[in-house]
Parts: C-alpha cells; sequence; structure tokens
C-alpha cells in the first residue's frame, strides 16, 4: 500500500492540468490511509497480545470519537460511515477560510456539487447536485426549510456563510423524507448553539471592488438555553456581469436569531428567524430581472419536542418561507414578486435500542402575490412518511416511505432503501436506491409570456431512480470515501430549444457519475481533494444535457506555520459545458487559483489575508456571463476559538 502511496504521487508529475494532479492525489488519499492503517498493523502484529488487545480498544475508541456526526441524511443523528450515504461536512474553517461573500463561493465544486453563476457576488446562481436541475437540491437550516414557490429553490448567492457554524451535503435523492425537491441532495446549515459556554465572533474586511464585508454574533448555551444571535452586512461595487458592461453593485443585510430550551422531561422548544435583504445590479440583456432588485429572503421557524412515552418523541415544526423581489427594469415599471411557503411537519420518532423508527405527516402551503400575471397563484401539498433504521452489527440497513398528495398533480410515492457493511471499525461498504419526483415550479408552468420566457402549463412532474455503490473508512489520519452512481429520470424538464424560451419534459435522461474524495491532517497539515466524475445524457438524443459539466476537482491545502502563521490554497477545476441542447455552443472549461494566509496578532485575534483567481482568468460558468477576476479580502477576526 506505502508503493501505491508513492506510485501515485509519482503521476503528479506526468501530468500537467490541474485536474489531472487533482484526480491523482484523490487516488492517493485513500491508499495514503490504507499504507498508514498498514504499517501501524504491522507494528501492533509485534506486541504482546495483551499489548495488541488494548491497542486495539484504544485505536477504535479514539476512530470512533473522531468519525464526525450528521443528521441530514436520515432524520437522526449518526456518523458519517452510519449514514449510508455520500456526505461531505463543511466546519466553521471552510465555510470562511477565504473569506467568502456567499454561500454559493463555498458550495462550488464541493464533490458532487456545481455552481453556475450569472456574474459576480448578488447575482442569480444554480447549484446542482449530481445533474439535477437546480430546483432538485433542498435547503435547510436547523431543520427549517428555505425555498421559493416561484423558482423551486432557495436563492444561495443571498446567504452570508460567515453567520453558520456548519454545514452538511448530502447527496443522492432524499425525496422519501423530504419531499419532491430533494431529488439531488440536501443542503443543510447550522447555526452554534449546542455547545456550552458563550462564544463571541466579530470580523470586518475590505478589499477589491470597493468590497466591505462585517459579521458579529454571540452563541452559546447556558443552563439549557441555546442561542445564537448573528448578523452581518456585504457592500460591494461589484463587477462585471457581461463583457463591456459596468460593475454591477450589490447590498446585502442579513441577521439570524436562534433560540431553544431543554427541560428537565426531556423536552425542547425552540425558534428560528433569518432575514437577508438588499439590492443587487444585473445585467441580465432583455431579460425580465435586468437592472435593480431589491429582495428580501426570509424564514422563520417555531418548533417543539415532547417525550410521549420513555423511547417516544414527538416534534412538531412551524415555518414559514418568503422570497420577495422587486425589480425596476430600465423605462419599465417596477414589478413585484412576492412568494410564501408555509409548512406544518409532525414526526415521531421511537428508539428501541439500537433502531429505530420514524414516522410523520407533513402540510405545505405555497402562495404567490404581486403584479406578474400567473394564471394560477396558490397550491398546496399533503404528505405522510416513514422510516426505519436498523443496526444489526456488521450490517446496517435504513428503509423510508413517503406518500405525497399534490393539489395540482395527483398523489406519488416514493422511497428509500440502503444497506451497510462494516469490514472493521474503519471500512464501511453501502449501497442504496432511491426514487424521486419533482412538480413543476409556479415558473415553469405558468410564467407569463414576456417576449423572453414562457411557462408551459403540459409541463409533467419529473420522475427519478438512483442507485449508489460506495465504500467510506474514517482513520485518525482523516478519511476517504468512493461512489458510484446512476441515475435515470423521466420526463426530465429542461429547455426545448437553444433560445431558452419555454421548457418541455425530456422523455428519457441517465445521469451516471463517480465522486471521489479525501482528507488528511498529518502534523501541522490539513489537505483535502475531491474529484466527480458524470455523464449527463438525453437518451432521446444521446447528447449531453445543458449547463452541466462533467468534470469538477478541488484541492485545498492548509499549513500552521508555528504558532502564529498560517497559510493555504485552494485550486478548483471545471470542465468544459453546452450552453445549447444541440450540443454545439461549448463554454470553455477553467481553473482558479486561490491563496490565503493568516496571522494570529493575539489570543482570539486573527489577520487573513487572501486572493481568490490569483491569475484573473476570465471564464462563465453560464454563457455571456462572467465570473469575478482577481478579487482580494484583508479581514480582522475576533473569535476566542481561534
Amino acid at each position: 500500500m506505502v508503493t501505491c502511496r508513492f506510485e501515485l504521487f509519482a503521476l503528479m508529475n506526468v501530468y500537467c492540468r490541474p485536474s489531472h494532479t487533482l484526480l491523482a492525489l484523490s487516488l492517493a488519499l485513500p491508499c495514503y490511509c490504507w499504507g498508514a492503517q498498514s504499517a501501524a498493523s504491522d507494528a501492533a502484529r509485534q506486541r504482546h497480545p495483551h499489548e495488541r488487545a488494548a491497542a486495539a480498544n484504544e485505536q477504535a475508541t479514539a476512530e470512533a470519537a473522531l468519525a464526525p456526526m450528521v443528521v441530514t441524511a436520515a432524520l437522526t443523528p449518526q456518523t458519517a460511515d452510519q449514514s449510508l450515504a455520500s456526505v461531505t461536512l463543511l466546519d466553521r474553517k471552510a465555510l470562511t477560510r477565504q473569506a467568502p461573500v456567499s454561500l454559493t463561493d463555498v458550495l462550488r465544486s464541493q464533490p458532487g456539487v456545481d455552481v453556475a453563476s450569472n456574474g459576480g457576488p448578488g447575482a442569480p446562481s444554480n447549484v446542482y447536485i449530481r445533474g439535477a436541475n437546480a430546483q432538485s437540491s433542498t435547503l435547510l437550516i436547523d431543520g427549517i426549510r428555505l425555498r421559493s414557490a416561484t423558482t423551486g429553490s432557495a436563492a444561495y448567492h443571498y446567504l452570508d456563510p460567515a453567520i453558520f457554524n456548519r454545514a452538511e451535503l448530502v447527496r443522492g435523492p432524499r425525496g422519501s423524507l423530504y419531499g419532491g425537491d430533494a431529488a439531488g441532495g440536501v443542503i443543510q446549515l447550522f447555526t452554534d448553539d449546542e455547545q456550552p459556554g458563550v462564544r463571541p465572533r466579530l470580523s470586518i474586511g475590505g478589499g477589491s471592488h470597493a468590497t466591505w464585508h462585517s459579521s458579529a454574533s454571540l452563541s452559546g448555551r447556558q443552563h439549557g438555553t441555546g442561542f445564537t444571535f448573528a448578523a452581518s452586512t456585504i457592500n460591494s461595487n461589484g463587477t462585471r456581469d457581461r463583457a463591456g458592461g459596468s460593475g454591477q453593485s450589490y447590498d446585502n443585510h442579513t441577521a439570524l436569531v436562534h433560540l431553544s430550551h431543554d427541560f428537565d422531561n426531556g423536552a425542547r422548544i425552540g425558534g428560528l428567524l433569518l432575514r437577508a435583504r438588499g439590492h443587487s445590479d444585473y445585467d441580465g440583456g432583455e431579460s425580465y430581472f435586468a437592472g435593480r432588485n431589491a429582495f428580501v429572503q426570509q424564514v422563520a421557524g417555531v418548533y417543539g419536542e415532547v417525550p410521549l412515552l420513555t423511547h417516544l418523541k414527538s416534534r412538531v415544526t412551524l415555518s414559514q418561507a418568503d422570497d420577495k423581489l422587486d425589480n425596476a427594469g430600465d423605462g419599465a415599471a417596477t414589478s413585484h414578486l412576492n412568494t410564501r411557503t408555509q409548512r406544518v411537519r409532525w414526526q415521531n420518532t421511537l428508539t428501541l435500542g439500537q433502531q429505530q423508527l420514524i414516522a410523520g405527516a407533513e402540510y405545505a402551503d405555497d402562495r404567490v402575490t404581486g403584479n406578474t400575471n400567473y394564471t394560477h397563484r396558490h397550491r398546496d401539498n399533503k404528505a405522510v412518511f416513514g422510516q426505519g433504521v436498523f443496526d444489526l452489527a456488521p450490517f446496517r440497513a435504513q428503509a423510508s416511505v413517503r406518500h405525497d398528495d399534490n393539489q395540482a398533480f395527483g398523489g406519488t410515492t416514493t422511497g428509500g432503501l440502503a444497506l451497510g457493511y462494516s469490514l472493521d471499525d474503519v471500512h464501511t461498504l453501502r449501497a442504496s436506491w432511491g426514487n424521486a419526483f419533482r412538480v413543476p415550479t409556479f415558473n415553469e408552468l405558468y410564467w407569463p409570456n414576456d417576449g423572453y420566457f414562457s411557462g408551459n402549463p403540459d409541463l409533467k412532474p419529473e420522475k427519478s431512480s438512483t442507485v449508489e455503490l460506495g465504500m467510506r473508512a474514517e482513520h485518525r489520519l482523516g478519511f476517504w470515501d468512493i461512489a458510484l452512481y446512476q441515475s435515470r429520470y423521466r420526463d426530465l424538464i429542461n429547455y426545448a430549444g437553444d433560445d431558452f424560451s419555454r421548457e418541455v419534459n425530456v422523455n428519457r435522461a441517465r445521469i451516471e457519475g463517480v465522486e471521489l474524495s479525501g482528507g488528511i491532517h498529518p502534523g501541522p497539515w490539513q489537505i483535502g481533494a475531491s474529484f466527480s466524475y458524470m455523464k449527463p445524457q438525453d437518451r432521446s438524443s444521446g447528447l449531453d444535457l445543458q449547463n452541466r459539466t462533467r468534470r469538477t476537482a478541488r484541492l485545498d491545502v492548509d499549513r500552521q506555520l508555528g504558532d502564529r502563521f498560517d497559510a493555504g490554497g485552494s485550486v478548483i477545476a471545471q470542465g468544459s459545458r453546452f450552453a445549447d441542447t444541440g450540443n454545439t455552443d461549448k463554454i470553455a472549461g477553467f481553473t482558479t487559483l486561490d491563496l490565503r494566509a493568516g496571522m494570529r496578532l493575539a489570543q482570539g485575534v486573527r489577520l487573513q489575508a487572501s486572493i481568490e483567481n490569483l491569475l484573473s482568468h476570465r471564464y462563465q460558468s453560464i454563457k455571456g456571463y462572467l465570473e469575478p477576476g482577481r478579487t482580494a479580502m484583508l479581514t480582522l477576526s475576533l473569535d476566542p476559538s481561534l
């Protein structure tokens, strides 16, 4: 295994493309960890039997303690390997290390994730998980869903990652747990209110394009009460969205509050409010949204959980998500577009030893108001769901089912099944199947013909079925994960032609791919790498689905330099993609290099400099829209945990 490691690293010197280098490193990470484990095993075999047993117990305990916990994959806390899903965890350091101004900056080229943006900060962006439509990913904040009823997804580009503590990215269908808009996967953001104590944080920074970014938060848990109070402000003159254009300004003011309290009998109550508001200029050519947009993105929710019996808990969540957009186009009257989704979710969890049963119901109501002439403005959805989680060591199994009754499209049943087998305390094999469906959004169905785009009331819901095989290893030095998947779609919603004026159902589509990811942290180093390859194909024509890239890769390297200094960098690479359904208009791939360096001025006080896109490569992820060139930021942070 050690030989394998050196051979793979030698390959990195042969390939000159960054994507090839990242692939080699992604392949090397499993061999590195296996090699380290093999060397440790050789040393262990030379010990006395009693010493070997003690060492084995110590190793198992240490590795179990290091295994990260996730809750999104199966509605219940599990370690990443127990979840039997492809999961990526991003801690606070990962969310803030490059001084990002939006969540899309963090998500870009994470395993299985592709971000396509219509320009710089504040510009509309689509987040694709495993090639599924952007409307097929679910966004949660502490378990409460944020979405727009008209676009079908959340405005990720308006969310500031600085106010969150960590994120979980689950890839693969979760429709049987979260509903029809989770065909591609689920992204959940978490606040910092579970650890005891009080943690104040403050940061302020400025840089290119007259950009200023500040945030402040106070979080923790005292006497059973958890709290997070956070706020952030972003102001920027922006960058050019189009060649020959001018900078598109952007400002965003966000506030977040999350409160919870645990009672002595095991009950918990809590509430969350997030509100982001601001303005973004958008050079959309002749499109409806060109001009100056005033936006409000808001989600509010309250929840209560009570123990009904010794092993049975019941939880009720009420939430409301609002998405408001006022557009003042050149020479045109201001348009107003407001959407509201109200949701009630009831979930019951029965725990019997290592086994767990979950059952519940959900009701969602979507409404659209404003002066945009939709032919329909309201619909609701009723659902019941259930899941079983079974731990029969060394086997694990998860089975789930959900039935939805949509007011516009009737009833649909979805399900999921996952099986896992632990080879040892480190390595876990997994296999899963799941199906999902997604009803068309209000925009896809009813958008009035404005000369640029028109809705299609004849659209049918998307249906998909996915199978996946994977393996994950959790080591003291790090982890690695590999997944192979195939998703088959019926009636995939896609543009009818190359002018993007109307969407239709693609009779048959297939997306198949492989994902490699891993991370190691030897000594002062922190290294993470991922590589994703997929083939997004319209089976009717044999051509690639538009705006999906086949290859993405990412490499993050950071090193601590003594007690006061640290430095690092990231390389992000994406392959080409087609801007049209006929595959005649290709958007070139790109590679960007980001650098960062930090200095600890005092305990809890840190100064960081970062440069994104160091080589100032002007690339595109959506045809006709320029991504930002070189961007530098200098940030001063006050955080006692630093």
